[in-house]
């Protein structure tokens, strides 16, 4: 197997299916790291994300095709997104300073909201509401294929807001949580609204809402609850979604969106379908980087040995 990407919690190697349908098909296959693997409550958490995300069928979420363990690690494979993410693409932006289309920024934004509303409407086999919450929506887990398909992935199941906050310092996340979720460690789909609410922002301005030197610094920022008005940093965005955003910022949950559809249904009037495509989407990318490839490995397990 060949490495694709390697993070504190697992390795992500390039795998290939080798029996049945989908013989020969390129698979992203996710090892978590042999300490986390030593860690009983954490492999109870990965078994859970692992059924539940192989429940999950959408085409703006990256399909779980199988997990397991090998020796003493723990796996998932996953459908292999051939592209970027979208960290990727900020930081690429922010090295070129130049700011992404409007219709770009609210086009991904849908994109992420479609795939939360299916996800937070999930149900068991037996009917039942999962009550799933994505808990980590921020652009490097935002893929973006070479043909500007967009794919949502690495769904935090049952994650935490402890566990959550433990690993802002090297990946950044904790600008995306909300002030509620940091206040009472609340962990429902009002934090994913507001991860997708600063996430929109910072694809407008180029730039993170809330800030500060350290973890601590950016969550006490976000508890403030002020940032810089979208149209004094890019004042082409028009007062409507400009007041979209606001509202879905809004430090107050119960002023905000009640759901990612009502969130989206806001959104859409506000970009040109015609304007706002993967056609786009991939010609703003190949821009950004030009015709290099590569392969963009999250939550597809691929078929253990011998399947």
């Amino acid at each position: 197997m060949r490495l694709l990407g390697r993070g504190g919690m697992a390795d992500i190697y390039l795998g290939r299916i080798t029996a049945g349908p989908r013989a020969d098909q390129p698979v992203a296959i996710k090892l978590i790291s042999s300490s986390l693997a030593k860690d009983a409550q954490t492999l109870k958490l990965l078994e859970r994300e692992c059924e539940v995300m192989q429940l999950m069928n959408h085409p703006l979420i990256v399909k779980v095709l199988d997990g397991g363990v090998i020796g003493d690690s723990p796996y998932m494979v996953m459908d292999l997104v051939d592209g970027r993410d979208l960290g990727a693409v900020l930081k690429r932006c922010r090295f070129l300073g130049i700011a992404l289309p409007v219709d770009f920024a609210v086009f991904i934004a849908c994109q992420v909201l479609e795939a939360l509303a299916y996800a937070h409407a999930l149900k068991d086999k037996g009917g039942q509401p999962l009550g799933l919450v994505h808990s980590d929506v921020s652009p490097p887990n935002v893929l973006i294929s070479i043909v500007g398909e967009l794919k949502l992935t690495d769904f935090g199941v049952a994650r935490g807001v402890a566990d959550y906050v433990g690993i802002q310092a090297v990946g950044g996340k904790a600008h995306y949580l909300s002030p509620e979720a940091i206040r009472d460690g609340e962990v429902t789909p009002a934090l994913d609204l507001w991860s997708t609410a600063v996430l929109l922002y910072e694809l407008l301005a180029n730039e993170r809402p809330f800030d500060g030197e350290s973890t601590d610094a950016v969550l006490a920022a976000i508890q403030r609850a002020k940032c810089r008005p979208i149209r004094a940093l890019r004042p082409v965005v028009s007062p409507l979604l400009a007041g979209v955003l606001t509202r879905a910022l809004d430090p107050d949950p119960s002023r905000r969106y009640p759901d990612a559809a009502a969130f989206l249904a806001a959104l859409q009037p506000e970009f040109d379908p015609n304007v706002g495509t993967p056609l786009a989407v991939s010609a703003v990318v190949r821009g950004l980087f030009g015709t290099v490839r590569t392969s963009v490995a999250r939550e597809a397990p691929a078929s253990p040995p011998g399947h």
